[in-house]
């Protein structure tokens, strides 16, 4: 059976509204940047200068390059924001990221019409994938320094009663990063008075407007630590759907308590963890063992956290080190690790672009290169996870136990016995020699024959369940019962 195929049958269920939390637990999400993905008219040479213009990705454009994201194994889509932006040249270029909006209700023309948007979330839905959308209510865009705003350019807060006076942020004060500004005297970030009730209130209108007229099915909120934590509460009420929220902090204890505002957050505590253990073959496996354990005990789920190793705002991994083997750890790591994977648009293609916004580079460009190395080695991986949660949907809501860590491995097991997957990390590198593993606690009986998914070669369990792992080139390795695998499309099962 063809992993496409497989994967519209497992996810018929997926409704166009009111995705919940469990919903999207299931996901494994491709994050893309519309105006870098993909173009109307299919180029796959049209130019893109990474530093300010908009370079064409459209609606239409992700539309026609759905098989590429499906067949790597995903079920859902984050694109970029949606609203009206900045209409000048800016210092920094023009705002085809999205994060610089002036009007809510109207749609960014450069990405397509409101029926290309539709088209998009109806495509998605006929695949059984979910959309989520990237949205920003904290502020407004202005181009220029804070005294030359002109309030009356922004709709629905067209007035400067909506929003904070101007301010530098403290990070060390928490009123002031909810009440200050974030860009600076170029472009401004023009706050908003989300404590106000009728500020709030035309939010919770926009929103649930938005998501019924576009059929969105989740929700990444921009830049949420500057936002009053009462507002959200209403706010997930009126949308009614799944909702992510980006908080830039490395901390279980700063990051975890805004679980109690929304349904998720990104996990940057995991992902400062995995890129300090994985971007060098002297990084620190214990801080990632640690901090793993550490948000068990400090979130309320970590299950649907957003599991991610690049994104649009920091260095990709490849800008780190050209190391393969290390790549496809980290990619493991983020896809069987707890929580819903991410991977950010061009991972796959080993895109080494380092901080924004040269780490924004047009997809096309690769070609859609589905024989690339990280192409088939993440759809190898989401294959799994697809089939282990199709097969148990417990193993979801099992949280990754380590059964085994040194000072360059680690093995994680996660699902309940028969259905478990054992996966081993290594940032050892490409160039390190063979050596092997003893793997205790798997959970597998005596005698019980696995499968490393990843390069087909079958093991024994011994003794108590355990596995002499072979490791070779610094790969990664992920185990699962062979008997569980009938009619998978997995190693010729």
């Amino acid at each position: 059976m063809k992993l496409a195929t497989f994967l519209t049958l497992f996810s018929l269920s997926s409704s166009a509204l009111a995705a919940s939390a469990s919903d999207w637990r299931s996901k494994s999400i491709y994050q893309v940047l519309t105006d870098r993905f993909a173009r109307t008219d299919g180029s796959t040479t049209a130019k893109c200068n990474p530093v300010g213009k908009y370079c064409g990705g459209t609606y239409q454009g992700i539309i026609k390059q759905l098989d590429y994201i499906q067949n790597m194994g995903f079920t859902a889509i984050w694109i970029s924001p949606i609203t009206f932006q900045i209409q000048t040249w800016t210092p920094y270029g023009e705002p085809w990221h999205g994060y610089w909006q002036q009007d809510l209700y109207k749609l960014n023309s450069a990405f397509g019409t409101a029926d290309d948007l539709r088209a998009l979330a109806s495509a998605l839905h006929n695949r059984g994938m979910y959309l989520m959308v990237d949205i920003v209510v904290n502020h407004n865009g202005w181009n220029g320094n804070a005294s030359s705003v002109d309030y009356s350019v922004f709709k629905p807060f067209d007035n400067v009663k909506y929003y904070h006076s101007y301010c530098n942020v403290d990070y060390s004060n928490d009123t002031s990063i909810r009440d200050c500004w974030l860009g600076d005297s170029n472009v401004e970030l023009v706050d908003l008075r989300t404590e106000d009730t009728s500020v709030a209130q035309e939010y919770q209108i926009w929103i649930e407007q938005l998501v019924s007229n576009y059929s969105i099915d989740g929700l990444r909120i921009d830049t949420v630590k500057h936002v009053d934590t009462d507002f959200w509460s209403g706010f997930g009420d009126a949308a009614g759907v799944f909702i992510t929220g980006e908080i830039t902090n490395g901390d279980p204890y700063g990051l975890c308590p805004y679980q109690n505002y929304m349904d998720s957050v990104l996990n940057y505590a995991m992902y400062y963890a995995a890129t300090a253990a994985f971007s060098s073959t002297s990084g620190s496996m214990s801080g990632f063992v640690k901090q793993l354990n550490g948000m068990k005990g400090q979130c309320k789920d970590t299950t649907v956290l957003g599991s991610f190793s690049e994104n649009h705002d920091q260095p990709r991994f490849a800008s780190l080190t050209s190391d393969m083997s290390l790549a496809k750890n980290i990619i493991a790591s983020t896809i069987m690790g707890d929580g819903i994977p991410i991977i950010y648009e061009g991972q796959e293609q080993h895109f080494s672009g380092a901080q924004d916004p040269y780490n924004r580079e047009a997809v096309w460009l690769s070609g859609y290169n589905t024989d690339a190395p990280l192409y088939t080695f993440t759809a190898s991986a989401n294959q799994i996870r697809n089939h282990a949660l199709y097969v148990d949907g417990d193993w979801l809501t099992y949280q990754n136990w380590v059964v085994y860590s040194d000072s360059a491995n680690v093995a994680m097991r996660k699902g309940y016995d028969g259905y478990q997957t054992v996966t081993v990390l290594t940032n050892k590198g490409a160039s390190s020699s063979n050596y092997t593993l003893s793997v205790t606690n798997t959970g597998y009986v005596n005698g019980t024959e696995v499968v490393d998914v990843l390069s087909c070669e079958a093991l024994t369990a011994g003794q108590s369940g355990t596995l002499t792992v072979p490791m070779s080139q610094g790969l990664p390795k992920i185990y699962y019962p062979v008997e569980v695998l009938d009619c998978s499309g997995i190693c010729g099962y």
